[in-house]
């Protein structure tokens, strides 16, 4: 998984991680590994996050106050942390997708 091309296609995507992992829990609340192991799926294997990253992301949208963060309550399973986008966090990531298909489309421009 630590091929050149996931390091380099991971590069390339680091500004957009705050809104990639928002629009992962958009419609469900989701814990770490798991919104992970959907990057990698969704990009096969192109795609993913070290936790160093995963978890510095989680804690600067908590403090934007675009997610927040709740224990699971399972008995027999150990705890997870999950993480619920907000409205504000909704507001952001509708804007960042209109920002981005403007940029695509100005970009498309030139490359296609």
């Amino acid at each position: 998984m630590n091929d050149n091309k996931s390091i380099l296609f991971g590069d390339m995507l680091r500004g957009y991680t705050d809104k990639i992992i928002l629009s992962t829990i958009e419609n469900e609340d989701l814990y770490g590994y798991r919104i992970n192991k959907i990057l990698e799926l969704k990009t096969n294997q192109t795609f993913y996050l070290n936790e160093a990253t995963l978890y510095t992301t989680f804690q600067r949208l908590e403090k934007a106050g675009y997610i927040t963060s709740y224990w699971s309550h399972g008995d027999s399973l150990p705890k997870k942390k999950y993480y619920s986008i907000t409205k504000d966090g909704i507001q952001y990531l509708n804007q960042s997708k209109k920002e981005w298909h403007r940029t695509r489309d100005i970009i498309d421009l030139f490359l296609s």
